[in-house]
């Protein structure tokens, strides 16, 4: 296959001891990772969710305290 135009650039820069123009790109270019994908919950982990928020212990114990300093 023949070079392309941007291709002879960049081998010219180099023998010239310019900088390559591949060293300043996103290091996330080379990656095959699709950063937008996210898993959804399922119906269980919804159900979960729900089912232990805001829970109370039978004392009314819920683990926070409250700290008051006099100066």
């Amino acid at each position: 296959m023949a070079r392309s135009k941007a291709q002879k650039q960049r081998k010219k820069l180099l023998r010239e001891g310019r900088m390559d123009p591949q060293v300043k790109r996103s290091p996330f270019t080379t990656i095959d990772m699709d950063l937008r994908t996210k898993t959804t919950k399922t119906k269980q982990e919804k159900l979960n969710q729900r089912k232990h928020k805001n829970q109370l212990t039978s004392d009314g114990w819920d683990g926070s305290f409250y700290l008051v300093k006099n100066v």
